[in-house]
């Protein structure tokens, strides 16, 4: 994976591109997802960094707009869950599927060679340049199933 250092640079092109300051509270929103490997809603990024920067003043709608920002430039990467919003993960990681549990909102990271395969092989059918896929399997996990 990248560089935490690398993609700080890439950042910071991004929003010089975008004629936006950069700042403390952008930096760490961007940190956070580096190096948190799971799945979080703008609002359990905003409490968990607001609890462990309690001296910064970070605004909700400061994490929205940076984690849009991040997202528009493939930095960051969603998933929607229609009227509960979107959860968010860093956009640089090796590409992955997701199983996703409605009861408890659980997330499961999957990689299925076959699966890729059979994509491939059915845009090879229809004549269709894929460019990229997102795949979600939506359920019970086996927590909730019990």
């Amino acid at each position: 994976m990248i560089s935490y250092e690398k993609l700080l640079e890439q950042f910071k092109k991004l929003l010089k591109h975008n004629t936006l300051k950069f700042t403390k509270q952008r930096e760490l929103i961007l940190k956070f997802l580096y190096e948190n490997d799971d799945h979080f809603t703008p609002e359990d990024i905003y409490m968990l960094l607001k609890k462990e920067y309690p001296d910064t003043n970070m605004g909700i709608a400061t994490v929205y707009r940076t984690l849009t920002l991040l997202e528009e430039a493939g930095m960051a990467s969603s998933i929607s869950f229609g009227t509960q919003g979107k959860k968010y993960e860093l956009g640089l990681k090796k590409h992955h599927d997701h199983l996703i549990c409605t009861s408890c909102g659980d997330i499961t990271e999957f990689l299925d060679e076959i699966i890729e395969d059979q994509q491939e092989k059915i845009a090879k059918k229809f004549n269709f340049q894929m460019t990229n896929h997102t795949m979600k399997i939506i359920g019970l996990c086996q927590n909730c199933q019990n």
